[in-house]
């Protein structure tokens, strides 16, 4: 499986972002994604996943402000961010996972993409 961010920039607080994850190779239908950040210095978190069946969770740092969906034929995954803050700055990674949304991370992830929030 091969996935391919996009999406990302710079932009100033209050503002938004949507975020794509195209995903190729294996079937990979039934595979949980989730997206994950990491700011300088820190650790890789998980701020949004969704299942096969569209069930959604989010961190608590986002709630409210970020939605993950899919399309259709479950190829794209989407993180509209709304109301960005600069805490926000991060490298944003797209991840699938075939065991379901699980605590920890599944095996394929993409390149990242850089989303800065700053005046």
């Amino acid at each position: 499986v091969q996935l391919v961010e996009s999406g990302g920039g710079q932009v100033q607080p209050g503002g938004s972002l949507r975020l794509s994850c195209v995903a190729s190779g294996s079937d990979f239908s039934t595979y949980a994604r989730g997206w994950y950040r990491q700011a300088p210095g820190g650790q890789r978190e998980r701020v949004a996943g969704i299942t096969m069946e569209g069930l959604t969770k989010y961190d608590d740092s986002v709630k409210g402000r970020f939605i993950i969906s899919m399309d259709n034929a479950k190829t794209t995954t989407y993180l509209q961010m709304n109301d960005l803050k600069p805490e926000d700055t991060a490298i944003y990674f797209c991840n699938l996972d075939p065991r379901g949304l699980r605590h920890s991370p599944g095996k394929y992830w993409g390149q990242g993409t850089q989303v800065t929030v700053s005046t």
